[in-house]
């Protein structure tokens, strides 16, 4: 049996993105818990769709000691403030001081945190806590399938396990795997590691692993793991970060140098043979406006428009309403939008009440250039106070705080608002206000990719549009300086 330190600091950061992260965002609970310490940790993260708690009930389904450190993560946003990122990371080193006599650490860490003094946030966090329990200790730590992967990670860390799948449905397998991994290193150090950048960036909406290739490519690095690897991972990355390590990268650590090398090799030639099948689909405004009313009346399903540029799961704000005045002024009955960010108009609705009307200037308050407020007269049909589980295969479990909720109406259209952002990525977030998702008409949602989890299986198609927000689609139109030289904005088109 062994005694395992278990923690968690996750942010994903989107550089082109204009508001910071606070140490007031990791505090806070949204559909995951706020800062947690201790053993108020395993409560916090049990049965959630997360990487510490499918690592703690795989740790202690095999009879290891766990001795729980602090967990908490943030909206993705701008960069994380110096004060937040410290404050945080003294305090889990501290506490790992503390958990003396320890045979391994686990972190549950996302792999794409950029700080305002640190390019590779999670990088040095590793760098601090191999510092920290010594050449000797185990140390794994579980990442996000958008992780940008550094060498420094690799080197300071024992092993990394990577998602598999995106959407993230896989997230607390992960963290079952990622135990898998520190069982094996504790019985045998590992001895080789590798590192392979990839030179060209994938557009998130590419990266779906429901579509080739990664489709494919994932299964891949499954396989080609077992049997030459404790880890072996292919990351996308996360294109929104300027930073040298942004971009697509396969890693992984073993006990056998050749054979990792050999599977490393074999999974970074096969990315890159497969470049020219990460198209970029993207559809105008007017093009999404234009399908929703050529959508046959026997439709199963709803047309789902991705307004995948105010996605809050990558730095957008869920508040920009280019799309979402389209739509009103479209009036296609059968229309209903969200999640809106924006707690003064949930508030004002509260306070009038359901079934009440109001003037409301809705949305387009985080400052994204050239975004006004949708204007005009609301009623409202419904309430909510934003408490509640998610049941979709992303967040299932998932304890969501979003504040005071509300259901309004725009003429035909419904709108979903919230006081707290967060991606549309489950269903139970229209139910929570007495919407029924798979009877809407059409659909639009402010997600890229998570939301095809949940209403995939329920939608007649799926239209990704190219409306406003910080969250950009297309790596090409990014004001990069730090990429590496030769590192491609955009994959080859085959």
């Amino acid at each position: 049996m062994a005694r395992i330190a278990v923690g968690g600091f996750q942010h994903e950061t989107n550089t082109f993105a204009p508001h910071a992260a606070g140490l007031a965002q990791f505090v806070e609970a949204d559909a995951w818990p706020g800062l947690v310490r201790g053993g108020e940790m395993l409560e916090a993260v049990a049965g959630i769709n997360l990487p510490a708690a499918g690592f703690v009930a795989e740790a202690k389904a095999l009879g290891h000691r766990i001795e729980p450190l602090l967990w908490c993560s943030a909206q993705p946003s701008g960069k994380v403030t110096r004060a937040a990122y410290e404050s945080i990371a003294v305090e889990l080193l501290q506490r790992i001081g503390n958990a003396r006599g320890c045979d391994a650490v686990y972190l549950d860490l996302h792999g794409a945190m950029v700080a305002e003094h640190l390019d590779d946030a999670d990088g040095e966090l590793l760098r601090r806590v191999r510092a920290a329990i010594g050449p000797s200790v185990a140390l794994v730590a579980s990442l996000d399938f958008h992780a940008n992967v550094a060498p420094l990670m690799v080197e300071q860390a024992d092993a990394l396990v990577a998602y598999r799948s995106y959407p993230h449905v896989d997230m607390a397998a992960t963290g079952a795997r990622a135990m898998e991994a520190l069982a094996c290193i504790l019985r045998r150090p590992v001895t080789a590691r590798v590192h392979r950048p990839l030179p060209y960036l994938m557009p998130l909406t590419s990266q779906c692993t429901l579509i080739e290739p990664l489709a494919s490519l994932m299964p891949r690095a499954a396989a080609l793991e077992r049997g030459s690897a404790v880890s072996l991972c292919l990351t996308p990355g996360f294109p929104l970060a300027d930073v040298p390590e942004c971009g697509p990268v396969v890693f992984g650590s073993g006990h056998d140098g050749l054979a990792l090398a050999r599977s490393a090799d074999a999974l970074y030639r096969e990315t890159l043979e497969r470049e020219g099948e990460l198209a970029l689909e993207l559809v105008s405004i007017e093009a999404a406006i234009a399908g929703a009313r050529a959508l046959p009346s026997k439709a199963r399903g709803p047309l789902i428009l991705a307004d995948t540029q105010d996605n809050p799961g990558a730095g957008g704000n869920a508040d920009t309403t280019s799309l979402l005045k389209a739509l009103v002024a479209a009036a296609i009955p059968g229309t209903v939008a969200g999640v809106i960010w924006d707690p003064a108009a949930a508030a004002a609705a509260h306070e009038k009440g359901a079934g009440a009307s109001l003037e409301l200037a809705l949305g387009a308050h985080s400052g994204f250039p050239g975004e006004t407020p949708l204007t005009g007269r609301f009623q409202v049909l419904a309430l909510g106070d934003g408490r509640f589980t998610g049941t979709g295969p992303f967040y299932r479990g998932g304890r969501f705080e979003l504040g005071p909720m509300a259901r309004v109406a725009a003429g035909p259209v419904e709108i979903v608002i919230s006081s707290r952002k967060q991606q549309a990525a489950d269903q139970a977030m229209f139910r929570h206000v007495g919407c029924e998702p798979a009877a809407a008409r059409v659909l639009m949602l402010k997600s890229s990719v998570h939301f095809r989890a949940d209403f995939g299986p329920i939608a007649h198609r799926v239209l990704v549009v190219e409306a406003p927000g910080p969250n950009v689609a297309d790596p090409g139109r990014l004001p990069f300086t730090k990429l590496p030289p030769g590192r491609r904005l955009r994959p080859r088109r085959g």
